[in-house]
């Protein structure tokens, strides 16, 4: 028996041995014993701390929103439950991530656990939620390394743990969609790092390379490399042999820096460097100054996404504006999939059955058909079992009075979702 199962066993017989107390006669006549509320707890695994910190920026805001809109509890099955975060930094390591999830399963309690931020976050805890029989909702993970880098399998999916995010098709046929705007050679250098997004999106059979060679691409793959490199010396001479035109891969924010002022330095002028993970974000756009100009991403989520928040009813563009109000920040991508992470769990829970029972909170979020912030998220549709699919589109940075904006330049997957500039080559 699993230690979540003795737990659940514990609590069930304090709380027969509390219905028992209650009926204890006085004057001869039982006393009717008084069910209380029970208080719903929400774990929240992010990384606060570490080089995946960026993600957990808008982290305070979307919770203290959450509390304040919650307020005294949500209604589940015509009772009113108080709810409560219990929030724990993963340090950006996977180790850490699966040794809190943990500690919120098996010490906390918590009845539903949550995740974001990149495979080093959401795979251990999901991995740990399905172990111990807890329910769990990630996003902010491409699905196939969440779903296939713990070993799912199509034919059966799992039992406790759903994701939302888009795949690697999606981010293909966007970073393509992107090059297509250019009069450019078609000839890509890859840095794909040795990490769990890295050795994804450089899979052959079903990564990058397989459809790049189908849609004409010369593919440059120096291999991989270790995050937090110092020296991209390599890389860089790799792609000026080959005629590199345009840089893809999918690297944290201090790698970007450093290869892409190493790239200066030794006369490397790409037309285009369309880079996930470090080009989501403002502040490390910032970062690189004049030399962010041009620089090209996938777009999870934006103020232009035509979605609104099934919990607060804000537009994107008014949750945008509120976190920017808020915090004095610059809004990020991370900020609406923070926001809907919570609003999906909050709708499974307001549909739960029976609160005190796991199975029902899993049932409930398997039913899930909701529109958020970020779109519809319905378990149901798939493209394997316990996944469903955001958008995807293609943006572009200008600097405007020395900030970084980023403009939607390419939708043709999704025309709903507009476009606000035109693509252009760097420099």
């Amino acid at each position: 028996m699993s230690s979540r199962k003795n737990l659940m066993s514990r609590r069930n017989v304090l709380r027969a041995a509390g219905a028992t107390g209650a009926m204890a006669a006085i004057g001869g006549f039982p006393m009717p014993a008084i069910a209380r509320p029970k208080t719903i707890k929400i774990g929240f695994v992010t990384p606060e701390t570490g080089p995946l910190a960026i993600f957990a920026e808008p982290d305070r805001f979307v919770l203290e929103q959450f509390k304040a809109t919650i307020g005294d509890g949500v209604m589940i099955n015509g009772a009113k439950h108080p709810v409560e975060f219990v929030v724990k930094d993963s340090q950006s390591n996977s180790n850490r991530a699966s040794s809190v999830a943990q500690e919120l399963i098996l010490s906390d309690e918590v009845d539903i656990i949550t995740a974001t931020s990149t495979p080093d976050t959401t795979n251990p805890v999901a991995d740990q939620a399905e172990l111990n029989g807890v329910p769990c909702v990630t996003n902010d993970t491409p699905w196939q390394p969440h779903f296939f880098g713990r070993q799912g399998d199509p034919a059966v999916g799992f039992e406790w743990t759903y994701h939302f995010f888009w795949g690697l098709e999606d981010v293909i046929s966007t970073f393509t969609g992107l090059w297509s705007h250019l009069d450019a050679d078609k000839v890509v250098g890859a840095l794909w790092p040795n990490d769990p997004d890295g050795n994804a999106w450089g899979d052959p059979k079903v990564g990058f390379p397989p459809v790049l060679d189908k849609l004409g691409y010369q593919l440059v793959d120096p291999g991989r490399f270790q995050s937090m490199t110092d020296d991209f010396s390599a890389q860089i001479s790799a792609f000026k042999s080959a005629g590199v035109d345009i840089v893809t891969g999918v690297v944290i924010p201090p790698d970007l820096t450093t290869f892409w002022n190493q790239a200066a330095q030794q006369d490397f002028h790409p037309k285009a460097v369309t880079v996930a993970k470090a080009s989501e974000f403002p502040q490390a756009m910032a970062a690189l100054g004049e030399r962010a100009d041009g620089l090209s991403v996938e777009v999870w989520w934006s103020p232009h996404h035509p979605f609104s928040s099934g919990a607060t009813g804000q537009t994107s563009a008014e949750l945008a504006a509120a976190y920017e109000a808020a915090t004095g920040n610059p809004w990020t991508m991370p900020l609406g999939f923070k926001h809907s992470l919570f609003e999906v769990a909050l709708d499974a829970l307001r549909r739960t059955e029976d609160p005190t029972d796991p199975a029902s909170i899993r049932d409930a979020i398997a039913a899930t058909s909701y529109d958020s912030v970020v779109g519809r998220i319905d378990f149901s549709k798939g493209p394997v079992p316990n996944i469903a699919k955001t958008p995807l589109v293609g943006g572009q940075w200008s600097m405007a009075g020395g900030k970084p904006v980023l403009e939607i330049v390419e939708n043709s997957d999704h025309p709903d979702i507009p476009t606000t500039a035109e693509m252009r080559p760097i420099g």
